[in-house]
């Protein structure tokens, strides 16, 4: 559910300086909008992208968009994080699910402030949500929470308002990241649910692609309510079944990211269902897009993982079909039409 911080403002660590772990398109844009009110460093593997940026004031993955003069660009990984640690420093992990294990690994016995991660998915293999990934490497080292909900990098770049969710069982991260982050276009909002937001911010990518194969179908604005409040349906029953409170898949991170993912045309997940529906091949897809679309491995991910707890979820396991068995996007449509809703959970 959504919270304030019960802490007082006296006692929440003000946050002085925030490193940005993953220079890619979302990455970059939360560095753009938080480098006017703190010291920001955006660090990226790859030297020589690295210094390309620096010198053009600009990242490929965000075209058309000038960085903050006051931004700082580093490839240097020890310096990056020696930059944000300490209380009042804010590490903020831009990775994709397959990289934040690697990434936490080389954090392990350098980072001493506080930890957000901003990857939404479960991971290939275990099944794991993020958070389970950082209790399984970092342990209680330091303190460590989501931030998640709907946002696109471009309309954060420039500068449209957001609205997101802060994740922790923390308070105190909580208070801190609601005290550091918000303002100006930006609102967050505290939760400590940290399951039904990491489960809200990962399904939504794989009822995004179903979406996006109804709409390049051409089945219509009816089809498309249908299938958002029936992904809507899948993905409380995951979330609850693993712990998360039924309120949060009602918000931002639930049914706000789902709608935004769904009907955005920025939105990846969706592209990829619109390229399946035309027929084109998965890898050709997301050859096509130049960025990581989570909803792929995810969909693999969450149909494993709801036969495993026997929870029903039968779009994703429509998406998860075409994508790695073969079927038809048409056939897929077909088989969900005929299912018996008496037998169907609610």
């Amino acid at each position: 559910m959504q919270v304030s911080p019960e802490v007082t403002p006296d006692s929440i660590p003000a946050v002085r300086k925030i490193t940005i772990l993953g220079a890619g398109a979302w990455g970059t844009a939360v560095a753009m909008a938080l480098a006017g009110r703190h010291d920001v460093l955006l660090w990226g593997r790859n030297g020589e992208a690295m210094a390309a940026m620096a010198a053009s004031g600009e990242n490929s993955y965000l075209p058309g968009f000038t960085l903050p003069p006051q931004l700082r660009i580093s490839a240097d990984f020890d310096a990056a994080v020696a930059h944000a640690s300490g209380e009042q420093g804010l590490l903020i992990a831009a990775c994709p699910v397959a990289g934040l294990r690697p990434m936490l690994h080389q954090l392990k016995d350098k980072a001493t402030g506080n930890l957000v991660w901003l990857c939404k998915g479960f991971e290939g293999g275990t099944g794991l949500l993020p958070h389970q990934i950082v209790q399984e490497v970092l342990g209680d080292k330091i303190p460590g929470g989501a931030l998640s909900g709907p946002s696109f990098a471009q309309e954060v770049a420039r500068g449209l308002p957001c609205a997101l969710t802060i994740a922790s069982h923390s308070a105190a991260l909580r208070g801190a990241v609601v005290s550091a982050l918000h303002g100006g276009t930006i609102r967050v909002y505290a939760s400590d649910d940290l399951v039904g937001v990491e489960v809200g911010g990962a399904v939504k990518n794989v009822l995004a692609i179903a979406t996006g194969v109804a709409d390049g179908l051409g089945l219509g604005l009816n089809a498309r309510a249908a299938l958002i409040t029936r992904g809507l349906a899948e993905i409380t029953r995951l979330g609850t079944a693993l712990g998360g409170q039924t309120e949060t898949f009602m918000g931002l991170t639930g049914m706000g990211d789902l709608i935004l993912t769904c009907t955005g045309d920025l939105s990846r997940n969706r592209r990829v269902g619109l390229g399946l529906a035309q027929g084109k091949a998965l890898a050709t897809i997301v050859a096509e897009l130049g960025h990581v679309a989570e909803g792929v491995p995810c969909a693999k991910a969450v149909r494993e993982l709801a036969r495993r707890m026997g929870v029903d979820m039968p779009i994703t396991n429509a998406v998860a079909g075409v994508l790695f068995d073969g079927d038809l996007p048409h056939v897929m449509v077909q088989q969900l039409l005929s299912r018996d809703p008496r037998a169907e959970a609610a």
